[in-house]
């Protein structure tokens, strides 16, 4: 997580994340989910981004 201050000023930069296909379907529940978790997994590490939590 980024970490910074100023003088009078601190803060810590999260973001929040929420993937919602155009069509909500069962084809989402099987290995198409399996797929996006592990190219989200894949490119966050490459940014060196960590996950905190993820349903």
């Amino acid at each position: 997580m980024d970490k910074n201050s100023l003088s009078h000023t601190k803060w810590e930069c999260k973001y929040h994340l929420v993937f919602a296909p155009k069509y909500r379907r069962q084809i989402v529940y099987g290995q198409i989910k399996q797929d996006v978790a592990n190219i989200l997994s894949m490119l966050c590490k490459r940014k060196g981004i960590e996950i905190i939590e993820a349903e």
